[in-house]
């Protein structure tokens, strides 16, 4: 009984965050052509002096500006590349706070592994290219493209997401892992995801996903963490923000996070968040989501995703603001 009282004050706790989201971004969502298969869905965040109201965007309500001008010349801009699985939506209060902060947030519905459509979520690769593809959207396509700082660029990235910003800035890695690891512990999520696929990762051409415009990284939770080990990061150069969740059982310690730790040339931000689980850093649910996905919504007992995501989105800002610079 005291577990479950925990549970749902937890749950209450991450209601509440969601309600109380960021309170001056603009919002778009738009489509931005990708050469390797179907259009990429884009929601797009950015300052904005228009006022905000509650808008309903798939399956969540945001308070955003719908369609407002832009405010401010030589904004940065970060990219968001979301987890198996998801969406855009992913990582909405990050995106929000972001722009709060003066940045322009592009975050992409990954074509072929979402929420609606996985049938390429082993095609692993594809993710980089397609990150590549909102860039050059945002520089080239979107209608507030003159207030972006073509270099000042940054990504943010999720489980899957991590392992794609990891191969964006320069990450290269070994698929042959995977057997071994596989045949080690068959109960972490990628070789679950391997074994009922049955199609194997594969490497694309050398050079062909690296993307020298991002300057910076977060990476949370990274999928796939041992195939970077030992020196599949070597050539990364730009700083990194790696955070890793202390009781994540999807990507569990010392296989993922650990893994790109020690193989970065850098050492990163590194963060360790106690009590946490995998999910625990994506947005807080709404009451309807946590209805409709509470294997996602629900904290362990103990853990407060209310109050983690206050720290979590200040110090995401904090490290963006420090290597892409503050306006």
């Amino acid at each position: 009984m005291k577990t479950l009282n925990v549970k749902r004050l937890c749950m209450l706790a991450v209601l509440a965050l969601a309600g109380t989201a960021a309170q001056a971004a603009g919002f778009q969502r738009e489509w931005a052509t990708n050469a390797e298969g179907k259009p990429l869905e884009i929601g797009i965040w950015y300052p904005s002096p228009a006022a905000v109201q509650a808008t309903p965007v798939e399956s969540k309500t945001l308070r955003v500006a719908l369609n407002g001008p832009v405010q401010g010349k030589a904004l940065p801009l970060v990219v968001i590349s979301h987890g198996s699985g998801g969406s855009f939506l992913g990582h909405s209060d990050t995106a929000m706070a972001l722009a709060d902060a003066g940045f322009v947030v592009a975050a992409v519905t990954h074509a072929g592994d979402n929420y609606a459509d996985q049938s390429r979520s082993v095609y692993i690769m594809d993710r980089p290219l397609q990150i590549s593809r909102v860039i050059d959207h945002m520089l080239a396509s979107w209608n507030g493209r003159a207030s972006i700082d073509p270099e000042r660029i940054g990504i943010f990235g999720f489980s899957a997401g991590g392992f794609t910003a990891l191969v964006n800035i320069g990450g290269v890695p070994d698929f042959s892992k995977t057997a071994a690891v596989c045949r080690q512990y068959p109960a972490d999520f990628a070789c679950q995801l391997l074994a009922k696929s049955k199609q194997p990762m594969v490497l694309p051409p050398s050079n062909t996903t690296v993307d020298g415009r991002i300057k910076a990284a977060v990476v949370a939770a990274p999928a796939l963490g041992f195939v970077f080990a030992p020196d599949g990061l070597s050539k990364v150069k730009v700083p990194v923000q790696l955070w890793r969740a202390e009781d994540d059982t999807l990507v569990p310690h010392p296989r993922y996070a650990e893994a790109v730790r020690l193989a970065l040339p850098q050492a990163p931000d590194y963060h360790v968040v106690p009590r946490a689980g995998h999910f625990d850093f994506m947005a807080p649910c709404d009451k309807a989501q946590a209805m409709r996905s509470p294997d996602i919504c629900t904290c362990a007992p103990g853990f407060d995703r209310a109050a983690f995501h206050v720290r979590f989105n200040a110090a995401v800002v904090d490290f963006f603001r420090k290597t892409l610079g503050a306006n």
